[in-house]
């Protein structure tokens, strides 16, 4: 029995893009057992991704002693760590793999990291997309072009959850889910653009508009100030529903796999959609997309004084403000992706 350590450490969207790799480990080692190491960010979605066989949650607190203990009591063959930072590296050293793979830019940081490791992969992240950069770290493991597609195994339970709270809240289909926040507010785009989109949406458009967004002070503010500047109720031909801070992770990817139409900012919203398949509208500043923009879901990239979504991504360029986005290029490209041509490609 082959038994495989992955580490995933970062954000929540990085943890999704690292779904493909999984599927590809799964379908190259189909009787292997797979243990992933992920953070506390992600560990909501443990239920979802597929082909695991065992979790272990990083919460950086005194409970992580368990979990490095269960890493280092293992016999594990071999190692993936899609992380490269001092804790991921600890893990590969304490996996004891016969194989433990990182990427060779490792070899330039600390003589620590550089030692945990055995097995360098010749990749950057910058030249190439999140998931082929993954990917490609499997090479060592004797795994070559394979590239399954993004995906979650939503639990019915979440479903249901989210069917129950629209029945709650008057969300009838078909609704827009609208996802202005981030952990960063270099991401967000100006209030009174997302005010004029919503209002359009509802307005024109005949559809339910569905808010949501994290916990954060800074994320709440900013849907405030985003709902402040809504015309009144009466003004709306349908009904907007504000569900920021108030759904767990799992029900908003049911949410979002439930709705016609997801408008965000690059954030983990638009790899739950490109995970379900929901066609999104998606506003990129200073990221690059070329590293992250969605290859599933029927997707158009906004970024820049570009009056059209984008079509090609290159893999340098500068970081370009939110603001540069024009309201009615979001509304074009929301338009597009509610006409009947792409209904009918759903």
């Amino acid at each position: 029995l082959v038994n495989i350590l992955l580490i995933q450490l970062k954000r929540i969207g990085d943890l999704i893009l690292t779904t493909p790799a999984i599927a590809a480990l799964r379908e190259t080692f189909p009787e292997a057992k797979l243990t992933l190491v992920m953070s506390r960010e992600g560990a909501a979605l443990a239920p979802a991704i597929i082909g695991i066989d065992r979790t272990l949650v990083v919460r950086r607190n005194l409970s992580d002693a368990g979990d490095f203990f269960s890493v280092a009591s293992s016999k594990f063959d071999y190692c993936v760590d899609f992380t490269r930072n001092d804790r991921s590296a600890f893990l590969a050293f304490l996996s004891r793999a016969e194989k433990r793979v990182v990427s060779y830019r490792v070899t330039r940081t600390s003589k620590f990291r550089r030692g945990a490791y055995n097995e360098f992969v010749q990749r950057r992240m910058r030249d190439m997309h999140t998931i082929d950069y993954n990917l490609s770290l499997l090479e060592p493991l004797g795994i070559h072009n394979l590239s399954p597609p993004v995906q979650l195994n939503l639990p019915a339970a979440a479903f249901e959850k989210a069917s129950t709270l629209r029945r709650q809240a008057k969300i009838d289909d078909p609704f827009i889910v609208f996802h202005p926040g981030s952990a960063r507010a270099e991401k967000f785009w100006q209030t009174d653009r997302w005010a004029d989109v919503i209002s359009h949406a509802t307005a024109h458009e005949e559809v339910n508009a569905v808010l949501t967004g994290g916990t954060s002070a800074l994320e709440k503010a900013h849907l405030a100030e985003i709902e402040s500047k809504l015309p009144r109720p009466q003004n709306f031909s349908r009904s907007i529903v504000d569900l920021s801070g108030k759904i767990d992770l799992l029900t908003l990817a049911a949410l979002i796999a439930q709705a016609r139409l997801v408008v965000t900012i690059d954030t983990a919203s638009m790899h739950l959609a490109a995970a379900t398949r929901t066609p999104q509208v998606v506003l990129f500043g200073p990221t690059n997309p070329f590293h992250w923009y969605p290859r599933e879901s029927p997707a158009l990239i906004l970024q820049g004084e570009s009056p059209l979504p984008l079509r090609e991504f290159v893999s340098k360029q500068p970081r370009i403000p939110m603001n540069l986005i024009s309201t009615q290029a979001v509304i074009d490209a929301m338009n597009a992706l509610l006409s009947a041509p792409a209904a009918q490609a759903l």
